[in-house]
């Protein structure tokens, strides 16, 4: 069993747009073309069982349409035996009903949340997400975040290791998930500040450009039950990070854990 925590699709019309500029922005080729059916085939070449879909919402106008897209995701019919799409749902910092659209999202089924404060131009030790990490705390829900370096915003690091533990202090917020092993390329802040702490980190894309040393030194201190497999497809290529992750000298019980018994927690499956 394989559940791969961070993906990303668009819709098939959106994807042919999308997928080429940001590309071209992050100066990184695709794995596959950005598309609901791309990665249900990158999943069967890879083995993975059901791929977990972030959303990212820039503006606060794309809330709707970014939920109805989740909800058709999900509300899809997949093969028995073949592999799964779920998304999750996304919220904007600068909402002002971020409660109830918490709230909604909630009720709606949606497991957990996610938000890049790089896109979303907000630091993250902000008041606002703040405020959304102590709501999401309250209701259940799982925040994935995007931190540390993303070429997007190439001169500022809108959610860096000690921007982190700011809010882990302030609010200790619950199942709170790091993306790219807590600090993307900013490793060794990473494990200065954050190995240790009471969070989730994810492996998406960083299992395929860290060191594998430093990544294996990670996981183990931090501990494989709070470490959770994401490729970031299609920025990261699903086969080759699961290959990579069973390269690596832990145990049968350690593997398991990253692969999917943490996520499977975490999705209340």
């Amino acid at each position: 069993m394989i559940i791969d925590m961070h993906t990303h699709i668009f819709p098939d019309e959106v994807a042919k747009k999308a997928i080429p500029k940001l590309s071209k922005t992050i100066d990184l080729p695709p794995s596959m073309n950005g598309t609901a059916d791309g990665l249900l085939d990158s999943m069967m070449r890879a083995g993975v069982d059901l791929s977990i879909i972030l959303p990212t919402i820039t503006n606060t106008r794309q809330f709707d349409s970014i939920i109805r897209f989740a909800n058709f995701i999900n509300e899809r019919e997949y093969p028995k035996d073949g592999p799964k799409l779920f998304s999750i749902a996304g919220i904007h910092p600068d909402m002002p009903d971020y409660k109830e659209k918490l709230t909604q999202i909630y009720q709606m089924g949606f497991k957990g949340i996610k938000i890049h404060p790089d896109y979303q131009e907000v630091f993250f030790d902000d008041i606002r997400y703040m405020r959304i990490l102590d709501k999401t705390s309250e209701l259940g829900l799982f925040t994935i975040t995007h931190a540390g370096y993303d070429p997007y915003s190439p001169d500022r690091v809108h959610c860096s290791a000690s921007r982190i533990r700011r809010v882990l202090d302030e609010v200790a917020p619950k199942n709170l998930i790091l993306a790219h092993m807590g600090n993307n390329e900013l490793y060794d802040e990473s494990e200065e500040l954050l190995v240790g702490q009471d969070v989730y980190f994810d492996t998406a894309y960083s299992i395929c450009h860290m060191k594998k040393e430093q990544l294996f030194r990670m996981i183990k201190n931090h501990g494989a039950h709070r470490i959770l497999f994401g490729s970031d497809a299609p920025w990261g290529a699903q086969k080759d990070a699961v290959s990579i992750l069973r390269s690596l000298p832990l145990t049968p019980e350690e593997q398991e854990q990253i692969f999917w018994k943490n996520a499977a927690a975490l999705l209340k499956l």
